[in-house]
């Protein structure tokens, strides 16, 4: 592909200089320019790729995409395009270079506050089986429908995610799914991808840190859906909703008349309804009526959110054009998600779960859930990481103490502040929950697992699947399942993890 081909499909740009070099890589890093690399400057946070121009031209650079006109002698020898948003031009070229691959498969993406990760889980799952094979991107893991490797980033940006896109549509893969989070919207990483199903979960105070508010982190969210209605990328894009949350009963209104909706919940207006939601241990049943019909739903994952999920993944796979006998057959063999309300073992009676819950709004459901078991006692172990919203820790801190009979709070990921300043604010939401304060983690789930007594419950809760724990000079290995079921087989004490 020439310069000449991939920079037609930026309409609006100013292009000037040679545009007969072939295009070898599209980047917005300048360490990965060289020869045939076209050099797309971003203005961030951190930084202004525009300061970075000279060193993409010294390493061979054919192309530049900025949001200035070059000064003199910049643009010697070298294309140059002047465009007003290089985030979106990114997005764009990337797509074009990597042949458009998102265009090839039947494409879902998730977002939400809460769910995304069990509900890309369950909808991969479902692809899998009824497809054979299928693609994921999401915060836990990437997916090419060969391999499976830890994932990086919840939506990568957008020369990689268009790559793992191609690579998924080559290896064979009819469809896949992904998790599209409120920054890769914001940042446009998915501005040029192509969706069938756009799955919104729900939305509750998370992101404040980036966001500043809460109607700009739902603004991001609606505005993925608005440009799916606007240009929907030469494909007919589904709306997949919880009409339950009152976030998403107002993005259905406003998408009404622009694109297809399907709403799902237990409410009667629902197009997926649950009802009879029954939960034990070991699985969920509950009634779905959908296309005129009621069924049996079973699945191995427990809790109300849960159903949400579960809805979610079953309406889009319906959407998408999988048969419901079909769907729902195959729910009862749905992997646990790593992390996502993960039952780690049981041993003299007491039974450890980890959950990635850490918002207000996860740990109320997380907590509720685990009570709806009737233990003899829930035991919550939390924090809450460092240099983000502070505001919410002691929101987190009260759906804990309205669910639990005791808790230990500890550090989660301190990154650059004090963890004892964190555990101050956590320690203000928590009333009259009897509570140990432990900073070092692991002791703090060694000290509740090892002291709990038959019939209790123990939630770990915050970092789920995290397999590493940040802090202001280093970050070390840490995985809150392995020092559960490390807790879970040391000699058992006769302590009060409140002491």
């Amino acid at each position: 592909m020439t310069l000449r081909e991939l920079f037609r499909e930026l309409p609006r740009a100013v292009v000037s200089g040679p545009l007969d070099a072939e295009v070898h890589l599209v980047t917005a890093d300048s360490r990965e320019a060289g020869p045939g690399a076209v050099f797309v400057a971003i203005r961030g946070n951190a930084g202004d790729g525009h300061g970075f121009i000279p060193a993409a031209l010294a390493s061979g650079a054919v192309a530049v995409v900025a949001e200035r006109a070059p000064d003199a002698g910049d643009d010697e020898g070298v294309a140059w395009v002047h465009v007003g948003d290089t985030r979106a031009a990114l997005a764009r070229l990337a797509d074009v270079h990597a042949g458009r691959p998102s265009r090839e498969l039947v494409l879902a993406g998730v977002t939400g506050t809460n769910g995304k990760t069990t509900t890309a889980f369950l909808l991969h799952h479902l692809m899998e089986r009824l497809w054979h094979r299928a693609g994921m991107l999401g915060t836990v893991s990437v997916h090419d429908g060969v391999e499976s490797r830890p994932a990086a980033h919840t939506t990568p940006g957008p020369v990689e995610l268009q790559g793992l896109i191609a690579r998924m549509a080559g290896n064979g893969c009819r469809g896949a799914v992904m998790e599209v989070s409120s920054h890769g919207i914001d940042q446009q990483r998915v501005a040029s991808v192509a969706f069938d199903a756009a799955v919104f979960t729900n939305l509750s105070q998370d992101h404040l840190d980036y966001h500043g508010t809460l109607e700009r982190y739902f603004a991001a969210k609606r505005a993925w859906f608005e440009a799916l209605a606007d240009d929907p990328l030469g494909k007919k894009p589904v709306a997949v909703i919880n009409l339950d949350d009152s976030h998403g009963a107002e993005l259905a209104e406003v998408l009404a008349g622009r694109m297809p909706v399907v709403g799902y919940g237990f409410g009667v207006g629902a197009d997926f309804r649950a009802e009879n939601f029954h939960q034990a241990a070991d699985g969920t049943q509950f009634g779905l009526l959908a296309r005129g019909r009621s069924t049996l739903v079973r699945t191995p994952l427990i809790g109300r959110f849960n159903v949400y999920n579960t809805l979610a993944a079953v309406a889009a796979a319906s959407v998408l054009g999988m048969r419901l006998r079909e769907i729902v057959h195959e729910l009862p063999d749905a992997p646990q998600v790593p992390g996502r309300m993960e039952r780690i073992g049981q041993r003299d009676g007491v039974t450890v779960f980890v959950d990635y819950a850490h918002t207000p709004d996860a740990l109320d459901n997380a907590c509720r859930t685990l009570r709806e078991l009737n233990p003899r006692r829930l035991v919550t172990v939390f924090g809450c990481g460092g240099d983000r919203d502070r505001t919410k820790r002691p929101l987190m801190a009260a759906a804990v103490s309205r669910h639990s009979d005791a808790c230990v709070i500890t550090s989660d990921n301190p990154r650059g502040e004090d963890p004892e300043k964190i555990l101050n604010d956590i320690q203000r939401g928590l009333g009259d929950c009897p509570v140990a304060r432990i900073v070092d983690r692991g002791e703090a789930i060694e000290k509740a697992v090892v002291t709990a007594g038959k019939g209790d419950i123990i939630l770990i809760a915050g970092k789920g699947h995290e397999t590493y724990q940040q802090f202001a000079d280093r970050t070390i290995e840490f995985d809150d399942r392995s020092a559960a079921r490390r807790a879970l087989f040391v000699e058992r004490g006769n302590q009060d993890p409140r002491r």
